[in-house]
């Protein structure tokens, strides 16, 4: 399972819930896309989230 390198985003478990109100597991995960970015190790390859990408939270390595 894999987790975002930023914000630690992993996945989450809840219900699907039909019109008759019944309910059954279901799993939400995150958008992660594997990217190369500049880190304290130097430049790697990580799974980081859409939402960490788009905010600018991390610097992507050319």
């Amino acid at each position: 399972m894999a987790t975002c390198y930023v914000c630690g985003k992993k996945r989450m478990v809840g219900h699907n819930v039909s019109h008759s109100n019944r309910k059954t597991k279901r799993v939400f995960k995150p958008n992660l896309q594997r990217i190369k970015i500049i880190t304290d190790k130097g430049p790697r390859k990580t799974y980081v989230c859409t939402r960490c990408i788009r905010s600018g939270l991390v610097q992507k390595a050319i």
